[in-house]
């Protein structure tokens, strides 16, 4: 059956844009195959992949940016939260 399989999957006469297979196997198993397509699949195959990563990628820039520039307290605003603590534990201690 595996011997089938890949065959199946290495036959170049095969019209891979519409073939549909749904098949359990390992991430190895998975890379193996994909190193042994043909230079025109494996470029389609590539910017498949790479198109579904981007936004995720971009999701996390964004995030990454809003962090970056956001509102930053003050170094006055600082102090006064740092006083106000202060305050806050010296009550909690009578």
């Amino acid at each position: 059956m595996r011997h089938l399989f890949r065959r199946f999957l290495l036959d170049k006469s095969l019209n891979f844009d519409i073939m549909q297979v749904q098949v359990d196997i390992g991430f190895d198993q998975l890379v193996q195959i994909a190193k042994r397509l043909p230079a025109t699949q494996w470029t389609k195959l590539k910017k498949e992949v790479e198109a579904t990563a981007q936004p995720l990628d971009k999701g996390r820039e964004e995030f990454r940016k809003l962090l970056l520039n956001g509102p930053t307290f003050s170094e006055r605003q600082l102090e006064e939260i740092a006083e106000t603590r202060k305050k806050i534990n010296e009550w909690r201690t009578k």
